[in-house]
């Protein structure tokens, strides 16, 4: 039996996790949703993740430090990006860390789908 792939959902909005959860879902993909970065790492998810989705600013630690912090602990995961906010400087960052895609929000289901496809088959 093969095993949904599993991606994780993390922002501090409520509204955001459910509606992308919901998008997730339809797709046919499992999907564990986090308020932190931190509640993340520190989740059994961590370490079965095929895809991140996550916010940029949120509290604690952004989107763009837990990237780093997935790479400096030698994972690979695949990082989605989504920022209302996203500056010159925060998108430079994302990309030396290797982020798969980063998208400003407003955007379309089918652009996230679009990102969501290219990072896992990277």
């Amino acid at each position: 039996m093969s095993q949904l792939p599993l991606i994780a959902i993390i922002d501090d909005d409520e509204a955001v996790r459910v509606s992308l959860e919901g998008l997730i879902r339809s797709l046919g993909h499992a999907v564990a949703c986090f308020d932190s970065a931190r509640a993340y790492l520190d989740s059994e998810a961590a370490r079965a993740t095929a895809c991140v989705i996550s916010d940029v600013q949120m509290p604690g630690m952004t989107g763009i430090e837990l990237k780093e912090a997935l790479n400096a602990s030698g994972a690979t995961t695949p990082v989605i990006l989504m920022s209302a906010y996203a500056d010159d400087a925060a998108r430079a960052r994302g990309e030396r860390a290797g982020v798969s895609c980063f998208l400003s929000k407003p955007f379309s289901g089918a652009k996230l789908v679009e990102c969501l496809e290219r990072a896992l088959a990277a």
